[in-house]
């Protein structure tokens, strides 16, 4: 009796507090003011033109940072740019008219500027004003602290709560002898996810609620391990460990811009080498070869050429008008997506191509060279069902699943019975059968869920995840360089293609493709991933002390020696 009663307040304990954490971090992430940072001035006659990133479009386009309405200016005349020093240049893209710095004309590598230098844009002259640290820390002064509305720590309280019922759950339901390793593995989890909390308060860092919700999908992902295979919890604590330290450790890199995009190449020619290996090495299973095995353990290389596919493909903004640069990306993506073909990953290969639409798109802004790309990735779907037969079989019985329930409907029948039964409030953890399906933890992940924990529950795990993109994409828009505000729409493009597919795909409103849920299935490399990326997210956020990945504004590239000599009077 009292096993029945713990588990029934626990499982409506889960359901509420789940609830409570998306509320809360969804208020803080999407209520928030964005408060732009101001770097310099420019000054068209008597009107002061602020500078709000590292990188700006100067042109008469209306997406231009700085617009100057005049017929003699190109629509994208140049790029103003800020290095991690505080070092401005200026680029002239292609500009009809040309730029002069000080009556000097600039050339492909651009020119440096300083304080009081007049540009000369195709006959519309500027004068650029630098300000220097003591009137930027009074600037940013002005602006609002993140994590005020919602207090982090009061959330974290409540997910907290969540995984200790979630942890209770399990402890009523698994067998004896996996009692103590899931109620280790739990608390670990809450211990490491408190020590994240008090390292960015040691920092003064109070954004808070993109590790909040990866925490929370990461906590159902150990409900998901606990039910499915509990006797790999040890492990499971082991790889959110290391999740996390990757996920500081791209946070701690991304704090230098001229750092982070050094890795491009190198980025770029260590994914290519890994998909060479697994294209020339792996062996199918299941009709795909996307496992390599290495010292005893066996792990999916597409999962960390996501990483490294956002490092090429993300550019600065004085690059991302270079033509060659552009169509070595094109290459690029193009031998990824090949590769995903050959190994017979189609699903990857798709999020790659979705991937490669969105930086396409943030890089030229061209709706052509978009329906360019997707005509031809329309071909190339074409060849891949004729390649591969398994993947023509999975199209065939896409929308007639329930007509084969015993041959090729069986694991999407199985999983919307599963997720139905369960109803809004779900049957307990551990509770369910859909788990002793073959790669119910993984590709139906979606319908586990839903049948232990409830539909609530199971929403509630999509929202985390749309909660976070729609963070990404307007944190972009404030972004300091180009290259954070690609990186992190481009990280979360990722994961909501995954979503679809994992979801959608179980449901038989998709194609059936194998693709895990962001952070919840079962999978160490799929784990890992999802950490790193979010490390893309916190890059774009430049709310006031909110992500450890972006410097204070105050002290962002300024030295003592390096003040410049102005008056309070020339902000004004």
């Amino acid at each position: 009796m009292l096993i029945f009663y713990a588990m029934t307040t626990s499982k409506y304990a889960v359901i509420i507090m789940s609830v409570l954490i998306i509320v809360r971090c969804i208020r803080s992430m999407l209520s928030e003011r964005y408060e732009a940072e101001i770097w310099s001035y420019v000054y068209r006659g008597d009107e002061a033109i602020p500078v709000y990133h590292w990188e700006n479009l100067i042109g008469r386009s209306l997406s231009a940072d700085i617009r100057i309405d005049n017929r003699s200016m190109s629509r994208v005349h140049a790029v103003l740019v800020r290095s991690d020093k505080g070092e401005w240049r200026i680029f002239d893209i292609f500009s009809k008219g040309g730029v002069w710095v000080n009556g000097m004309k600039v050339g492909p590598l651009g020119t440096r500027i300083h304080s009081g230098d007049s540009i000369n844009l195709a006959g519309n002259f500027l004068r650029f004003l630098d300000i220097n640290r003591y009137h930027r820390s009074l600037l940013e002064a002005q602006r609002t602290q993140a994590g005020l509305a919602v207090e982090p720590s009061i959330t974290l309280v409540y997910l907290t709560v969540f995984e200790l019922f979630l942890m209770v759950e399990h402890m009523c339901t698994a067998e004896s002898e996996f009692v103590k390793p899931i109620c280790l593995a739990f608390l670990g989890l809450i211990c490491l996810e408190w020590l994240c909390y008090h390292l960015m308060r040691f920092i003064n860092r109070s954004g808070f609620e993109v590790e909040t919700l990866a925490f929370y999908l990461t906590a159902l992902g150990m409900s998901v391990a606990a039910t499915s295979t509990p006797e790999d919890m040890f492990k499971q604590l082991l790889l959110t460990i290391v999740g996390v330290a990757l996920f500081l450790l791209n946070g701690w890199w991304f704090r230098s811009l001229k750092r982070t995009s050094s890795l491009r190449v190198p980025m770029g020619i260590l994914a290519i080498l890994l998909l060479g290996v697994n294209v020339l090495t792996s062996e199918a299973v299941f009709g795909a070869r996307n496992w390599l095995e290495f010292g005893g353990y066996s792990f999916q290389p597409s999962e960390f050429v996501k990483v490294f596919y956002i490092f090429a493909g993300a550019s600065t903004l004085d690059r991302l008008y270079r033509t060659n640069e552009l169509f070595s990306f094109i290459g690029f993506s193009a031998i990824c997506v090949v590769a995903m073909a050959l190994i017979g990953d189609f699903g990857t290969a798709l999020i790659f191509f979705v991937s490669f639409l969105v930086i396409s798109f943030m890089r030229s802004g061209s709706i052509a060279t978009v329906l360019l790309a997707v005509s031809g990735a329309g071909l190339a779907s074409v060849l891949a069902v004729t390649i591969k037969p398994y993947i023509a079989q999975r199209f065939a019985i896409w929308g007639h699943v329930w007509e084969d329930i015993y041959d090729k409907g069986y694991q999407q029948t199985r999983a919307m019975s599963a997720a139905a039964s369960g109803g809004l409030f779900g049957k307990g953890a551990g509770q369910g059968w859909l788990k002793d399906i073959f790669a119910a933890n993984t590709d139906m992940v979606f319908a586990l869920v839903s049948e232990d924990l409830g539909m609530i529950v199971g929403m509630c795990m999509v929202l985390a995840v749309l909660a976070l993109a729609f963070f990404a994409v307007r944190s972009a828009q404030h972004a300091r360089s180009a290259y954070y505000a690609i990186a992190a729409c481009t990280a979360m493009s990722m994961l909501l293609v995954q979503l679809s597919l994992n979801v959608f795909g179980s449901l038989d409103i998709l194609p059936f493709t194998g693709v895990t849920f962001p952070f919840v299935s079962r999978g160490g490399s799929s784990l890992l991933s999802c950490w790193m990326l979010m490390a893309f997210v916190k890059s774009a956020d430049n709310r006031k002390n909110a992500s450890f990945a972006v410097k204070t504004a105050e002290y962002a590239g300024i030295y003592e020696d390096e003040l410049d000599e102005f008056d309070e009077e020339d902000i004004e």
